[in-house]
């Protein structure tokens, strides 16, 4: 056994000490990417926009709220990217934020309305699926799947695409 006032045991503490620092360097990120993620899945069920019915209401043009919802996060995206370019804010690596302007080009239309009909038929886009499958509702398993294999073979395909 190893005394901790020996030379020998100091080093083993130090390292261990260096192993938790590096360990929380690495853990910390990730829980705090998960601990926003459970609390953006809480706020799509409490706003109830992860219901089929909701969605369905909206493409039928029957009900407001989805449209309100989807307004609202534009106008918050809106704005946190005007608060980031006028501050100039940093990641917390110190890195600066660089927002690239993208070109539009016409597989954004077909994109978008592929995406469009998914979203129809499903109710789901990929953000609320997860809350969706949180909160129960195991049939979001068949968007998720569908949104996965759709990922898969846009990654194979992508190349045979004009970009």
């Amino acid at each position: 056994m190893i005394q901790e006032n020996s030379f020998a045991g100091k080093i083993q503490k130090a390292q261990s000490n260096a192993s938790n620092t590096a360990f929380l360097r690495d853990v910390l990120p990730m829980l705090s990417v998960l601990i926003i993620g459970i609390g953006f899945g809480i706020v799509l069920v409490k706003a109830e926009v992860i219901g089929w019915f909701q969605v369905q209401q909206m493409f039928r043009f029957e009900a407001a709220h989805m449209y309100l919802v989807i307004m609202s996060a534009i106008g918050v995206g809106a704005l946190s990217l005007f608060v980031v370019k006028r501050l100039q804010l940093r990641t917390l690596q110190n890195e600066a934020i660089k927002i690239k302007e993208k070109p539009f080009q016409k597989g954004v239309i077909y994109g978008g309305l592929l995406f469009g009909m998914g979203w129809a038929i499903t109710g789901a886009c990929p953000g609320p699926i997860y809350a969706q499958l949180g909160s129960g509702e195991y049939l979001a398993l068949i968007p998720f799947v569908g949104a996965l294999l759709g990922s898969y073979f846009y990654a194979y395909v992508r190349t045979y695409l004009p970009h």
